[in-house]
């Protein structure tokens, strides 16, 4: 049987626009302000795909619907063979016009993207976009209204934080091992050296590890590591003690 030639619901561009007005309406009475961070790449490794000298540059509010509103999915807390890891993750949903209008207006960005962060301020943590599926409603009316991000808990590796928002960019200061965080500069912005070329700081890159990572434990190693037998490198079953 064919359709009803009476009604065009894939040309009804009034419909498209209410529809949509009603999913923004929705969002803003049940929704969150979270903080969009796009990502500012810096040396990006293509073959690798990865990017040692990443910053968050910009800070944009926008509203987003928590569609995992029963709490976080993914691994949770669990301890592996390395550490005791949280891996929480959540998705958001966003209007697709209402990121034109402020994300995409301000950031130069066509769509969000993966990699960028969002900062949950009822949480207090910040996520990462692991994946923007833009199809999470299958053209209804023949049009894309949102997109649902589907976001895990941020693992900081030194990006650069310098946002403006005291919460975010206290990140870096908390959990950076970058050794010029510390080091003094002269008037020209520059980190001092000595003569060996090492830089100028206030506190030793060991101290700036253990600050950072308060659970870590490099330096009863090393203490512990003093009084371990050291045998020949050629032959190592050689005490070589004395």
């Amino acid at each position: 049987m064919a359709l009803n030639t009476y009604f065009s619901n894939f040309q009804a561009s009034g419909e498209q626009q209410l529809l949509e007005n009603l999913i923004i309406e929705s969002i803003r009475i049940y929704g969150q302000d979270i903080v969009y961070l796009p990502r500012t790449r810096g040396n990006f490794d293509e073959l690798y795909g990865a990017d040692d000298t990443s910053s968050f540059n910009k800070a944009i509010y926008i509203e987003m619907y928590i569609k995992t509103y029963e709490g976080f999915q993914g691994d949770g807390v669990f301890l592996s063979k390395f550490s005791l890891e949280i891996r929480d993750q959540v998705t958001f949903t966003v209007a697709k016009s209402r990121f034109e209008d402020t994300v995409q207006s301000e950031a130069d960005i066509l769509r969000p993207n993966e990699g960028d962060l969002l900062y949950f301020p009822l949480h207090g943590k910040v996520f990462e976009i692991r994946f923007v599926d833009y199809k999470p409603f299958f053209y209804m009316l023949n049009k894309l209204q949102t997109y649902d991000l589907r976001c895990e808990l941020f693992e900081y590796s030194n990006e650069s934080f310098n946002t403006g928002i005291a919460e975010i960019d206290s990140i870096q200061k908390d959990y950076g091992t970058d050794i010029l965080m510390d080091a003094l500069h002269n008037e020209n912005l520059q980190p001092l050296q000595n003569e060996n070329g090492d830089y100028l700081t206030l506190i030793s890159p060991e101290d700036r590890i253990e600050i950072s990572m308060p659970t870590s434990d490099n330096q009863e190693l090393e203490h512990i590591g003093d009084n371990i037998i050291s045998f020949d490198e050629m032959n190592p079953l050689i005490d070589r003690t004395y």
